[in-house]
């Protein structure tokens, strides 16, 4: 008899066959509500960490911290916030949706937690985006007012000036390269002085003609001998593959730290948003209706 009981209950509850699914379970109204309280209490903490970070810094007694100490407070402060504001956004959907059941309060978090995430992508995507077009626009304006000024007071210098007679100059100035270096003016040696040294650094080399050439000018620019030209020249070049070596190993120390900065602030993000969903759906936990009817009936219990 009771085997029999149990197969009439069992045929009385399940689903015919084709017949119409369970009616969802999901409150989005919820979901919403606490996906919204969570990104405006991130962004409250966010902005009162924001204003703690500016109180340290005194530029009038130099006592402002390193960028580093800095950096991992502010990283920090974010995860906390964020931990936080995602408990509370999880706790208040799990409560408004009005489920008893420990899955459906752990889903509702979990939406929480990608609702607030998106809406804080999207707020802070507009923010960025908003700020480098003012940036790009003040720019601009600075650009287009300094190309005004210079060309304003190049009017003013040389108020004849034409694109004809520029040519005519430069040509002008350039008359006589390639001559006798003691025949040339100081002009036109400084020109090929400084049209052989750009090729000397696009190119990373002198060919011996050129260098020869080079030396030969610099004696009869300075009025020096030859010997002490040459070893003007060396020197200048010894001069200049330094510069290069200390730039090229900046620009890779550079990258190297860029690299380093990038992929801890990937792991800090990844870490966050671990935290984060962890945090919703603990505080989903909290708001679920059996664990707070749990909670007061045992205060109930320790008052009598």
């Amino acid at each position: 008899m009771p085997s029999d009981m149990t197969g009439a209950v069992r045929s009385a509850t399940a689903l015919p066959e084709g017949g119409p699914a369970l009616p969802p379970r999901i409150s989005w109204g919820a979901v919403i509500a606490g996906s919204l309280i969570a990104a405006a209490l991130a962004a409250t903490l966010n902005i009162l960490g924001v204003a703690i970070g500016a109180t340290t810094v005194d530029a009038v007694a130099h006592a402002t911290p390193d960028a580093a100490p800095m950096g991992i407070g502010a990283a920090v402060w974010l995860i906390i916030a964020n931990t936080l504001a995602l408990a509370v956004g999880g706790y208040t959907a799990a409560r408004l949706s009005g489920t008893a059941d420990n899955t459906d309060s752990i889903l509702h978090g979990l939406a929480v937690w990608a609702v607030a995430f998106l809406v804080s992508a999207v707020l802070v995507g507009n923010l960025l985006a908003g700020l480098a077009s003012t940036v790009s626009g003040a720019v601009g304006n600075v650009a287009g007012g300094a190309a005004s000024a210079v060309s304003n007071a190049a009017k003013q210098a040389v108020p004849d000036a034409s694109p004809s007679a520029l040519i005519d100059r430069a040509r002008d100035t350039l008359r006589g390269t390639g001559g006798d270096p003691q025949s040339m003016t100081s002009e036109q040696r400084s020109t090929e002085i400084t049209s052989l040294l750009g090729r000397r650094i696009a190119r990373g080399s002198f060919p011996g003609e050129e260098r020869a050439r080079l030396d030969a000018l610099v004696a009869a620019e300075f009025g020096i001998p030859p010997e002490e030209a040459s070893r003007r020249v060396q020197a200048m070049e010894a001069e200049a593959q330094r510069t290069a070596e200390e730039a090229a190993t900046r620009a890779r120390q550079a990258a190297d730290a860029t690299a380093r900065a990038t992929s801890i602030g990937a792991y800090g993000t990844v870490a966050a948003l671990l935290l984060g969903a962890l945090a919703a759906v603990l505080g989903a936990r909290r708001g679920t209706r059996d664990q707070i009817g749990f909670v007061t009936r045992g205060l109930g219990r320790r008052q009598a």
